[in-house]
């Protein structure tokens, strides 16, 4: 099933984090030669404090296994939700403290 790994460090009033969501991210040439199903993210969005600090519309050109790194300002202790949604309409949503 789907999974994503995040890390949410603060330094400085400034949270980096790093999320990396667990998928195959199938373009229509490698679903075609796989003879398997379209699939890819569609959409991150991630959210501190009921604020969205994060989101943005991709595509199929992603890799499998899409990593992205982003900052905003926070603080540690902190929650941070991570969540996004593939073509078909599969979900995924992580929470974690901002360390």
């Amino acid at each position: 099933m789907a999974k994503t790994r995040i890390k949410a460090k603060e330094k400085d009033g400034i949270v980096t984090v790093k999320a990396m969501a667990k998928h195959e991210m199938l373009s229509y040439v490698e679903a075609k030669k796989a003879k398997k199903e379209v699939n890819f993210i569609t959409n991150f969005k991630a959210t501190s404090n009921g604020k969205v600090v994060y989101e943005v519309s991709t595509s199929q050109f992603l890799s499998k296994n899409p990593y992205v790194k982003f900052s905003f300002h926070g603080k540690a202790g902190d929650d941070l939700t991570f969540w996004w949604i593939d073509l078909k309409g599969n979900t995924d949503t992580e929470t974690v403290k901002i360390k």
